[in-house]
């Protein structure tokens, strides 16, 4: 694995914290506009925001000016980050049946920093074209799903709004 930026670590951490605050803007600002950038409920679904969405910005930031491809790593690792975000949230809320705030932040915390550490692994990847377009049709289309279904959801369990107590106990099967 090269060695990692010194840029990487005040990214990661501002990223985290931008995430956080995402969390909660749409409470503080209910508009259409907050609805795409922020959940709009406790879904999981609605949480992939909170990853997706400052992930990006991160990436473009840390990798403007670089070489061509720098971006190919970044882009195959955030639906990656998502979608481990679905399947660690399904094991737990569902499977396991927690509800402790501090598992979903420690969840949301660990795959964040996977986020920015999978690039730096993943780096030999820059160099294939055809994975830079994959990534950025699969990051496009993952963006869409996101805007989408926060104004129409699909009648599913990840689209359930998990804010009720012991919610999960009267989700039908």
């Amino acid at each position: 694995m090269p060695k990692l930026s010194g840029r990487l670590l005040p990214a990661f951490v501002v990223t985290t914290v931008a995430g956080a605050c995402l969390h909660f803007l749409y409470a503080l600002l209910p508009n259409p506009v907050t609805a795409v950038l922020s959940p709009v409920n406790e879904s999981l679904w609605e949480h992939g925001k909170i990853l997706l969405w400052p992930y990006l910005a991160a990436m473009l930031l840390l990798t403007r000016k670089g070489p061509p491809g720098c971006r190919t790593p970044w882009l195959l690792t955030a639906p990656l980050m998502v979608w481990a975000m679905l399947g660690a949230g399904w094991v737990y809320h569902f499977t396991l049946g927690g509800e402790a705030m501090a598992v979903d932040i420690g969840i949301y915390v660990v795959l964040m920093a996977a986020g920015f550490l999978l690039p730096q692994v993943l780096d030999g990847s820059r160099e294939h074209a055809l994975l830079g377009t994959l990534g950025l049709l699969v990051v496009l289309t993952l963006a869409a799903a996101l805007v989408l279904f926060t104004f129409l959801p699909p009648d599913h369990t990840l689209f359930l709004d998990l804010s009720g107590v012991n919610t999960w106990s009267t989700i039908p099967c």
